[in-house]
């Protein structure tokens, strides 16, 4: 999964000039949109069959609890969008999530640490973490493959050091952190002052970008304020009708919000910066992009350093939400679960294309299979057969669109 690095001595600070370059990264992120609308067809698929083979699965009950399930791993899976644009992988982002989930109960049970100053040191080590996995990506040239394969083993072992003989530690349920990511929940008037504000900006984004198109004569078909108006009205009824549906049970968790607010701020980097645009055109053609002043290895590193904060972050929510730490925490289908969310969702196993929606509707597809086959009574290996065969094909189809991209 990794890419050779760039030759010694090469200066790789600047910016994504205009032109060409410019041009194919927009392609790439209209792509990735549209790449998406398959995605939310399949889970809409699912979701109507598991309904229909058990209609608990559609409750508001179940999805309160899907939803929740779904956060540890979806941050996880975001981190691991951004390695994957790059045209690289992270294999310890399991081990990563189940040390930063050991830091936070060794510190504040044993060590009797603030909360908050127990969260930082967890997110201290992945970004660590990720400082080392750039370097040796980007100075040593190795393949990413190997040193986060060797990192998973290694930081699998300084998890089990951390927990101690006992291997497992409970989180007391007073503390205010396990309320919060137990059963911390939007009030209802705040969860609709939220949905309100949500398709404000959204609307004022769409509004600028229109007022922009048009003064650089961009103008065209699909264009102009029946488009707003059409798609602001789209995202206000499924985010109203999330809202209301969920409220019937206990509502949108706060963790929710986190989740999807990191999502969408992710999101906004990826498509309206310099950074963004970096990400994309190095995991689209490293060379052309270093040749056209990216600074390639600060992008690459960048990237690895978010993507193990990311997996240190889940697991502290992960932690939070089971109360403890053990040695299962962050355990081996951890990051293949991660992994495959991102492909499913729509990322590219060979870079330059995929967005951070990837991460929300892929970990969807893999929690609603797992959560409806826990309905219906089946066992693991049933779980683990579908989202695999999920899995294979998301890659076949990534396959054919790189094909016919090339051709």
């Amino acid at each position: 999964m990794s890419v050779p690095g760039p030759t010694a001595g090469t200066r790789l600070e600047g910016s994504v000039p205009g032109g060409v370059l410019s041009g194919s990264v927009v392609q790439r992120v209209r792509g990735a949109h549209l790449g998406m609308v398959p995605i939310v067809g399949a889970l809409l698929v699912i979701w109507a069959v598991l309904g229909v083979v058990n209609p608990a699965f559609l409750s508001a009950e179940n999805l309160v609890n899907l939803t929740l399930q779904s956060v540890p791993v979806g941050v996880i899976a975001l981190g691991v969008v951004l390695v994957l644009l790059v045209g690289q992988i992270d294999l310890s982002v399991g081990s990563v999530s189940g040390l930063a989930a050991a830091l936070l109960a060794v510190g504040t049970v044993n060590l009797g640490w603030p909360v908050w100053v127990a969260v930082l040191a967890a997110l201290s080590v992945g970004v660590v973490v990720g400082l080392g996995y750039g370097v040796l990506s980007t100075r040593l040239g190795l393949p990413s493959f190997v040193f986060t394969l060797a990192g998973l083993l290694v930081l699998a072992g300084v998890q089990l050091v951390v927990l101690g003989p006992k291997g497992s530690i409970n989180l007391p349920f007073e503390s205010w952190f396990v309320r919060t990511v137990q059963q911390g929940f939007l009030p209802t008037p705040l969860a609709w002052v939220l949905v309100a504000a949500v398709v404000a900006a959204y609307a004022a984004v769409l509004a600028v970008d229109h007022v922009r198109r048009v003064r650089a004569g961009l103008r065209g078909p699909g264009t102009g304020t029946g488009r707003i108006a059409g798609r602001t009205a789209v995202l206000a009824a499924v985010l109203a009708a999330a809202v209301a549906y969920l409220g019937t049970a206990r509502g949108v968790g706060y963790t929710v919000v986190l989740f999807v607010a990191l999502v969408a701020v992710v999101d906004l980097l990826l498509r309206r910066t310099r950074w963004g645009r970096s990400v994309r055109a190095v995991g689209g053609d490293r060379r052309s992009a270093l040749l056209a002043g990216v600074a390639v290895r600060r992008t690459v590193v960048s990237c690895f350093v978010a993507c193990s904060t990311f997996a240190a972050l889940g697991g502290v929510l992960a932690a939070g939400r089971l109360a403890a730490a053990n040695q299962g925490t962050g355990a081996a289908d951890t990051y293949l679960t991660a992994i495959a969310a991102a492909v499913i969702g729509g990322t590219s196993l060979f870079g330059g294309r995929g967005s951070a929606w990837s991460a929300l509707l892929g970990v969807l597809v893999i929690q609603s299979i797992a959560n409806g086959l826990t309905l219906l009574n089946l066992d693991a290996a049933t779980r683990y057969i579908a989202t695999g065969a999920v899995l294979l094909l998301a890659i076949v189809v990534d396959m054919l669109l790189r094909g016919r991209r090339e051709i």
